[in-house]
């Protein structure tokens, strides 16, 4: 409670003319940005570029955020809408690519080739899921948010919310089961 509240002080710093202040914002969300991101199905590139136009967006808009509206879940659904916006006007999202960090150097070359085939698992597991199924996923399990935070960024009641989840989850692990991935860790 204590970082809402951070997080309502920077807020209101920044309405009232110190737009320094939204660096520490920034700071605080880029990371699980970028990973929604590139969850969603974005390149490192294109999920880098859509996070700063996420943030660009976001600062115009600061007006709109309703004062009992959570700032994380508001950020979430601009950075989802941008991700939309972009996938319309580019070509598809390149088969192979997911929201899992790159192999680190200091990997063993038996490391890197796992890492390798469990992205590549993950990635095609999560592509046979609804757009839908894949987002609430991301939502809740990558960035945190609440049920009810999903439901107010995607338009679905809380009940609709709680059964695609579970849904997706069951058609995920079904998935994994089918393809010998038995052995990757489910939430």
């Amino acid at each position: 409670m204590n970082e809402r509240k951070t997080e309502a002080e920077l807020l209101r710093r920044v309405a009232q003319g110190e737009p320094e202040v939204y660096a520490e914002i920034v700071d605080r969300y880029k990371g699980k940005i970028y990973g929604l991101l590139r969850g969603m199905g974005a390149k490192h590139q294109d999920a880098e570029d859509l996070s700063q136009d996420t943030f660009v967006r976001a600062y115009r808009r600061l007006g709109e955020l309703r004062e009992r509206e959570r700032f994380a879940a508001w950020l979430y659904s601009i950075a989802v809408n941008a991700m939309k916006d972009f996938a319309k006007k580019k070509r598809p999202i390149a088969a192979g690519e997911t929201g899992m960090p790159e192999p680190r150097n200091e990997d063993t070359p038996e490391k890197l080739l796992l890492a390798e085939e469990m992205r590549r698992d993950v990635h095609r597991m999560l592509e046979a899921l609804s757009e839908q199924e894949r987002l609430i996923l991301l939502l809740r399990y990558t960035n945190e948010l609440s049920y009810e935070e999903i439901a107010d960024m995607t338009g679905l009641r809380l009940g609709q919310v709680r059964n695609r989840l579970h849904r997706a989850k069951k058609k995920l692990h079904r998935n994994m089961q089918n393809e010998g991935g038995a052995g990757y860790e489910m939430f």
